[in-house]
């Protein structure tokens, strides 16, 4: 791929994610200005009025750390996922972001949850687990960088009685989320090259001979077509 080509791939797969955290961040604005929160936009299991957060809760967030922490991981995965599964990257992050929050949304503990952190343990999980059941040497690649970065994540599906605000449920459902779209979407996009060899006949050469007879005898022998 020229070099070209390349950087205008790069630049693709940042739209998306670089529009989506800004309006993550515009939101966050907004809630400062008109000195209000939008918790109630997030997602409140079984109840009608959380249903709204199936689609809003990842815009939603706590405060400006807990926006901190979560800005990174989800530009970098989601960027990722664009660049290496172009092909299917946007239909794989609408797939996780619905479902896990619609998962969550059945299961989780009646609190308003809010935030995108169950996308972005959906999307870890998609682009480690795939990579290595595609076994792709460039996936397979970026999965180790996943889980030397953000290998650290798996702590955070478990219940935790000292930060009961966080929520589990919502990293739990994307985790699941991520590996079941990456079994599911193995035939799509980015595949191993499959190399075939011609087999050839034995008496087939592959070089050119000269016989050495002498004068008008001398011939040279051809492979043939």
């Amino acid at each position: 791929m020229s070099t070209n080509a390349e950087k205008k791939r790069f630049i693709n797969s940042i739209v998306f994610p670089l529009a989506l955290l800004i309006i993550i961040w515009l939101v966050k604005f907004a809630e400062y200005m008109l000195n209000q929160h939008f918790g109630f936009l997030g997602i409140y299991p079984l109840k009608v009025e959380g249903l709204s957060g199936i689609l809003f809760a990842p815009f939603i967030h706590a405060d400006i750390k807990h926006l901190y922490a979560n800005s990174l991981p989800l530009f970098i995965l989601s960027t990722a996922l664009f660049y290496f599964y172009r092909e299917i990257g946007f239909k794989i992050f609408i797939y996780i972001y619905l479902t896990t929050n619609t998962w969550v949304w059945i299961i989780a503990r009646p609190a308003w949850h809010i935030g995108a952190s169950g996308i972005i343990y959906g999307l870890a999980a998609f682009i480690f687990v795939s990579g290595i059941i595609r076994k792709h040497n460039r996936l397979m690649a970026l999965s180790m960088f996943v889980l030397f970065i953000y290998g650290g994540l798996i702590w955070g599906i478990f219940p935790n009685n000292f930060q009961q605000e966080i929520s589990w449920e919502s990293h739990l459902m994307g985790l699941i989320a991520g590996i079941v779209y990456a079994f599911y979407f193995r035939k799509e996009g980015p595949q191993k090259k499959e190399y075939h060899w011609d087999e050839e006949d034995d008496d087939d050469d592959e070089y050119y001979m000269v016989d050495d007879t002498p004068d008008d005898e001398n011939k040279m022998n051809v492979p043939k077509e």
